[in-house]
């Protein structure tokens, strides 16, 4: 894509950050939330609701990964501004602590839910529970299914980050026989699914053609002819290369991966990563490698650690969804449900139990030759923050 082009993206993103931002304010947030009163208009209507009773409640998949961390914050200032009661929660990759963090938010009178599930298909037992009582339930980044108790959903075209990692990878690689390792996200996670159905859109027509041979799946390398995979032929790739979004695990399949592999399936090697955690834990592996050369390496969410390996060189480029974008429309999207306005929504998907009405949002692709620009000029983070900067 040209740059004048990317310009112009990036200029609308930051309208449409700014639209958000304008529709709903900015937040407060913990794991051990206390209730604020719900101020509208320079008035308090605390007397109106229970001590305890929140308006909005938010579950989050973890607080170990920097990711949710910086939605957390993000929330929290989102919400404090626009003035509505609120708790957020985390479920610590557990389905039962999810659950009963939805059971604790529904105590506490939530209107909304807005949740990020740990599994996208378990957690459809604790949509329910939220929708039996009356909750509207926002499904936030993860693609939730299964359930017809979802009400709408905010997200990324996450089909469109698998696209833009398999097509870094194609442009960056020369002539025939490049070996190509193959990692994904959890199995658990539709997004992982979704992400790795983009890139293999894109990567499968150059592993026919031999311009990639993959080194580390032989059920990738079953299916190696097919472009459009069924559920079940991903789910048996993705067994194998799932790094279940763990660091650890990603480092440790690594190793054995390139243990297992001969010098000659080494070299200049290309690697899918699924996110940026696994990236820089794969990346360091294959770092050490004295048979790699050179490796070539996807990422995806942006985090300050990637930002300084793509500065580095450590780690070839990543995704940045700009998570400000979706905490504002998260928000935006609880506000409209809150003053029962129109909830505005730009596309749909099907989530095998009905067809959720979704506010799908952009992504752009951070290499060291656009770092400045969509990082740094965006104001995502502040250069100061980084070495190496020329």
């Amino acid at each position: 894509m040209r740059k004048s082009k990317m310009k112009n993206i990036v200029t609308v993103l930051l309208v449409v950050v700014t639209l958000f931002v304008n529709v709903v304010g900015c937040t407060k947030s913990t794991d051990t939330t206390e209730s604020k009163p719900n101020v509208e208009n320079g008035t308090t209507n605390s007397d109106t609701k229970a001590k305890d009773s929140i308006q909005v409640g938010i579950v989050l998949p973890t607080k170990d990964e920097p990711r949710w961390i910086q939605d957390q914050t993000r929330f929290s200032a989102i919400l404090d501004e626009a003035g509505f009661t609120y708790q957020i929660l985390f479920s610590q990759g557990s389905s039962a602590t999810e659950k009963s963090n939805v059971e604790t938010l529904v105590s506490k009178g939530i209107k909304v839910l807005i949740i990020c599930p740990q599994d996208t298909s378990a957690v459809g037992a604790a949509v329910q529970l939220a929708k039996d009582a009356g909750v509207k339930v926002i499904g936030y980044d993860r693609l939730i299914t299964g359930t017809d108790a979802l009400d709408y959903n905010v997200g990324f075209n996450s089909e469109s980050v698998g696209v833009a990692q398999g097509q870094y990878l194609i442009d960056n690689a020369t002539g025939t026989g490049n070996p190509l390792y193959l990692y994904a996200g959890a199995l658990s996670d539709e997004n992982a699914f979704v992400f790795f159905k983009g890139a293999w859109s894109v990567l499968q027509p150059k592993i026919a053609d031999g311009t990639f041979v993959i080194k580390n799946s032989e059920e990738a390398k079953k299916v190696q002819d097919i472009l459009e995979l069924t559920r079940e032929q991903m789910a048996s790739i993705l067994g194998q290369i799932t790094t279940d979004w763990d660091f650890n695990v990603a480092k440790s399949k690594a190793e054995a991966h390139l243990t297992s592999a001969r010098a000659a399936d080494k070299g200049g090697v290309y690697v899918l990563a699924p996110n940026d955690g696994t990236a820089r834990a794969i990346a360091d592996v294959f770092a050490i490698d004295k048979d790699v050369t050179s490796y070539v390496i996807t990422g995806q969410d942006a985090e300050k650690a990637s930002i300084q390996y793509v500065i580095d060189g450590k780690q070839s480029m990543t995704v940045l969804k700009d998570t400000r974008m979706l905490t504002d429309a998260a928000v935006a999207m609880a506000k409209q449900i809150l003053n029962n306005e129109k909830v505005v929504v730009n596309s749909e998907y099907d989530n095998g139990a009905k067809k959720v009405p979704m506010n799908q949002l952009p992504v752009l692709s951070v290499t060291k030759d656009t770092v400045k620009e969509y990082i740094f000029d965006s104001g995502y983070y502040e250069a100061s923050e980084f070495t190496g900067l020329q």
